[in-house]
């Protein structure tokens, strides 16, 4: 019998910031910078410029801020603010392998003065064929 799936498929970091600065969560540029550079520092390759978005308050918990993403050849990076609420909800998904966590955690951290961060890392596609199957 051979083996046919490959080790994982890619990787998924989620990242929650905490206690953010408000003036730098309710920033759009930095949202915008982010998500321009952050790609090419992981020696990724953005397919699409960056597209961000004002998403205002509801009547549930969700008080308004900035959403952001990027589409990159080896997946997305996402950002959500929530401003008043001092939190970033943070999306890093890529196919390549090895993603260094510390420094994308860091990286936010200091883009929007987080005091306490929870992260989360899942190997996608864990049965992921190494060969076409159509």
């Amino acid at each position: 019998m051979t083996n046919d799936t490959c080790c994982n498929f890619g990787e998924h970091l989620t990242i929650d910031g905490y206690k953010g600065s408000l003036e730098k969560l309710n920033d759009k540029e930095i949202v915008l910078k982010c998500l321009d550079e952050l790609p090419e520092l992981l020696e990724m390759k953005k397919l699409a410029e960056p597209q961000v978005y004002f998403a205002p308050s509801n009547d549930k918990k969700d008080c308004g801020g900035w959403s952001g993403f990027v589409v990159i050849a080896e997946s997305h990076i996402s950002i959500h603010t929530f401003p008043k609420r001092g939190f970033v909800s943070i999306d890093v998904y890529t196919c390549k392998n090895g993603v260094d966590r510390k420094f994308i955690t860091d990286y936010f951290i200091g883009k929007y003065e987080l005091k306490d961060v929870e992260t989360h890392f899942i190997n996608r596609g864990t049965k992921y064929p190494v060969e076409d199957i159509y």
